[in-house]
């Protein structure tokens, strides 16, 4: 754990390099034509607003009382020099379900220092930290609320049931160091376990450990060389997987004024490591794998040979020119067996096509899983990301591949699997998220029976208005949430 004074220091040396980076910013090129960031799908919702009682079509499951919540970046400025895709200011929007009707609709800004300051209001309460305290990737259920999440640094932000509200909380003064954006709970203990990192601490990172009343019981520091970025993770019964690939932080980006600086490293060897849950940083077993880069895992869970299963959507190389965002579709979901003794990854294609964001029954996190659902992308690669209007499930069981698509001008984005009650079976129950109607320039909360995925939607909820596309959400059952 750092020290009093190196947390000082540390935090005097990142804002004089912040300081240089932003300096250096104003002299950045601006990009030519349309900024695909700005534009389209990714055009910035205008104003924050409130809309009661929206228009059902079909009959919405009296069962969905909650609400579906989603964060993404919403740019306060459209200033395009030294902009990406991962660093727009965070905006909340959610969907109140009950009693088969939507209640509402809301899309909240996280009010950090800068959208404080462009909207001329006051900043949201608690410990804004050093110069990131902007917070737009997730948005999870921890002991109860939703709290939205975001890796490198900044402490989460807990939002109240109606979005009116919402704090940065460090989890009552427990989380000393960055979190991420991607936690996983533990099958058994419900815990949930994260790998987090930060630019301005190059040599390690950090295994944080949440318990189920929301307080940090663990954070232990990991060596690592290079800064990498790393983004998700995985958890077994006995083992947390570490992703070290060739992102790392790159202070010559930073310095030249580019707000992510995180770059394709070729001379950082790429490696994945098994860290008994409460194991030590000595007890990490590292294996060398090739060369490539993982956005998201889909779930790992413990072989009775030994062995860990990890599943993951996998990219050749990321972040090799580009410097706003993703430069080439990933090559496809694989299966990773990582062999502890042999010291091996084995690596095994499951589906080649264009997909990201991908999902399973949660209730399955840390255990086998059969079926996962994911966001079809374009075929060929657009700057703009997303655009493809299908999803994908996969059942691992039988290798079949289903197709949902919802028509041409209709993007989807992270569907989540809401289940049917508490102890029914995977699959059975429901999948949640907004799909884009770019003709429409609205959007639909739309809902599908997981068992009959390429059936026509069980219910929509119209949004009349364009929701950007965004980074990930979740369900929040009426007795999670709290205030």
């Amino acid at each position: 754990m750092a020290s009093k004074v190196e947390k000082v220091i540390r935090g005097v040396v990142s804002g004089v390099l912040g300081g240089i980076s932003a300096f250096n910013r104003r002299w950045l090129p601006v990009p030519d034509g349309p900024y695909p960031y700005f534009t389209g799908l990714h055009e910035p919702a205008a104003a924050e607003r409130t809309i009661e009682d929206l228009a059902v079509t079909g009959v919405l499951p009296p069962e969905l009382d909650g609400r579906y919540l989603r964060i993404g970046p919403n740019p306060v400025h459209r200033d395009t020099r030294g902009h990406h895709w991962f660093i727009g200011d965070g905006m909340v929007h959610g969907v109140r379900l009950q009693g088969g009707h939507a209640r509402w609709y809301r899309n909240r800004y996280v009010r950090s220092r800068k959208v404080a300051k462009a909207l001329k209001s006051a900043m949201a309460p608690g410990p804004h930290r050093g110069r990131f305290d902007n917070v737009n990737t997730a948005i999870v259920p921890i002991a109860g609320a939703a709290w939205a999440l975001v890796e490198a640094g900044s402490a989460p932000v807990r939002f109240g049931d109606d979005l009116e509200r919402h704090a940065y909380d460090d989890l009552d003064g427990t989380l000393q160091g960055p979190f991420s954006a991607h936690p996983h709970r533990h099958p058994v203990t419900g815990d949930l376990h994260a790998i987090a990192y930060r630019g301005d601490e190059p040599d390690s990172v950090r295994h944080v450990v949440v318990d189920p009343a929301g307080r940090v019981r663990r954070e232990l520091r990991i060596p690592i060389a290079h800064g990498p970025m790393v983004h998700d993770c995985a958890v077994t019964e006995r083992h947390v997987v570490i992703l070290d690939l060739p992102v790392t932080f790159s202070m010559k980006s930073m310095l030249s004024g580019q707000a992510f600086p995180y770059r394709w490293n070729p001379a950082h060897p790429a490696r994945v490591g098994l860290l008994p849950k409460d194991g030590t940083a000595a007890d990490v077993v590292w294996m060398p794998v090739e060369a490539c880069f993982v956005f998201h895992t889909v779930n790992a869970y413990d072989a009775p040979d030994g062995t860990v299963v990890l599943d993951v959507v996998v990219y050749d190389r990321m972040f090799d020119g580009s410097t706003h965002g993703p430069e080439a579709n990933p090559r496809g979901l694989e299966r990773w067996t990582l062999d502890p003794v042999g010291l091996t990854v084995t690596q095994r294609l499951l589906d080649a096509a264009p997909q990201e964001f991908p999902r399973i029954d949660e209730r399955r996190s840390g255990l086998p899983h059969r079926f996962v659902y994911t966001v079809g992308l374009p075929e060929t690669f657009t700057p703009h990301i997303v655009g493809a209007s299908h999803l994908f499930k996969h059942d691992l069981q039988t290798g079949e591949r289903q197709r949902h698509d919802f028509g041409a001008g209709h993007a989807p984005g992270e569907f989540v699997f809401v289940p049917r009650h508490a102890t029914s079976a995977e699959d059975d129950g429901w999948l949640v998220g907004l799909v884009i109607h770019a003709a429409a320039d609205a959007t639909d909360l739309v809902v599908l029976d997981a068992a009959r995925f390429a059936g026509p939607p069980v219910a929509s909820v119209r949004i009349p208005h364009r929701v950007p596309a965004g980074f990930h959400g979740n369900w929040f059952s009426a007795g999670l949430a709290a205030g």
